[in-house]
């Protein structure tokens, strides 16, 4: 007799297709949980990553913020530096310059000043 006759056959189907079906069934039982497995560790990476970029893009944007203020600050002081100097060359300006003197220098220092 061949062997697909045996499996045909009703004690096949009856005695030893029974406890083939239970082997594959926990076969795949398996094969779903290690895949379930592996797609619930990929999800988590995939929002680890996410949530690591989000903290990495609010540090950048916060540095950002920091250098654009120190930089419109020193800009706002060379404009005003700039304007002081103008002044200082436009006519007269040699007397606000003197006025601007006596602001800065220390009431105890001994000034000379040339006419």
């Amino acid at each position: 007799m061949s062997k697909s006759f045996h499996k045909n056959s009703n004690f096949y189907k009856k005695y030893l297709g029974a406890g083939y079906e239970i082997k594959r069934k926990k076969q795949e039982v398996f094969v779903s949980l290690v895949f379930l497995i592996i797609k619930i560790s990929f999800s988590l990476l995939a929002i680890i990553s996410l949530i690591k970029l989000g903290y990495s893009s609010k540090v950048r944007l916060t540095r950002v913020r920091e250098i654009q203020d120190a930089f419109l600050y020193e800009q706002y002081r060379f404009n005003v530096l700039t304007s002081r100097f103008d002044d200082l060359l436009s006519s007269e300006g040699e007397q606000r310059f003197m006025k601007d003197q006596d602001q800065m220098i220390s009431r105890d220092i001994i000034r000379v000043i040339w006419r």
